[in-house]
This record gives C-alpha cells, structure tokens and sequence, in this order.
C-alpha cells in the first residue's frame, strides 16, 4: 500500500500467482479457464521480470531468462502461452510453482533477510530435478 499505483513487479507476479492458486483450489473454474488464468499470470512474470534486463538492442527472452536464472523451460511455456497451442493444466500449475519458487528465493527471501531460510543448498538440488522433469514434460505440450 506504501507504493501506491507503482506496486514493485515482484509484488504484483506473486499476487497474480497466488490468486491463481486460490481460484484453482476453490473449484470454481473450469480447466481451460485455468489455463488461461495461470497463462496470463505466467506470461506477465517473464514478460515484466525480463524487461527491465531488455536493452536497445532485442535479446532473446532465453539469454535474458537465463542471465536471472529463470529455467528456460518456463520461457518456452510463455512462447506456447503466447505464440502456440495452449498447454496441459498439470504444466502451467507447476509452472506457477516454480515462478512462485523463483520469487520467494529472489525477492522474498531477500525482503525477509536471508538468514530466515536455511534451505537453500536442499532447494538447488530440487529446482534441478524440477528442470529435469520439466524436459520429460515437454512432450505433453504435443
């Protein structure tokens, strides 16, 4: 509320994808409503976190995903959110998951102070297996 009209991009990506959450757990939407809930969300977060990194000159959303460590998988689900044929339910849910995961470790967790989480070497090996998964799931996209 301090910020007013200029809500910090951080801020505004976890309220987005919590809200998907809340709708997805409340049953009151249809699957392919959720997509689109969890799509806008999703494509919103790489869009607004990546911007700020875009130059003059275009860089690829992959480099620009990369140099903040956002998985690249993640950035293919918002070209096919954006560009392609819409992608399971299941993918977009985990998707929010890993965004959401991204944000507590990037800005939460630096809201907070570091020394409230403890958890960051077991988190590492998890986001790995995470982004091992998520090359399995690209099929599902097919």
């Amino acid at each position: 509320s301090r910020y007013g009209p200029k809500m910090p991009l951080a801020v505004d990506c976890t309220a987005e994808l919590i809200r998907c959450k809340v709708l997805d757990s409340s049953g009151r939407l249809k699957s392919h409503e959720l997509i689109l809930s969890y799509g806008l969300a999703l494509v919103r977060f790489v869009n607004l976190i990546t911007e700020r990194k875009q130059k003059m000159v275009s860089i690829p959303l992959r480099q620009l995903a990369r140099e903040v460590n956002i998985p690249v998988w993640v950035v293919d689900l918002r070209h096919e959110l954006t560009h392609g044929k819409l992608p399971r339910l299941a993918l977009c849910r985990k998707g929010c998951d890993v965004v959401l995961d991204w944000l507590r470790k990037m800005y939460w967790n630096r809201q907070l102070g570091n020394n409230l989480c403890e958890e960051d070497e077991d988190e590492e090996e998890e986001q790995e297996e995470v982004e091992a998964n998520a090359e399995l799931d690209s099929d599902a996209w097919e």
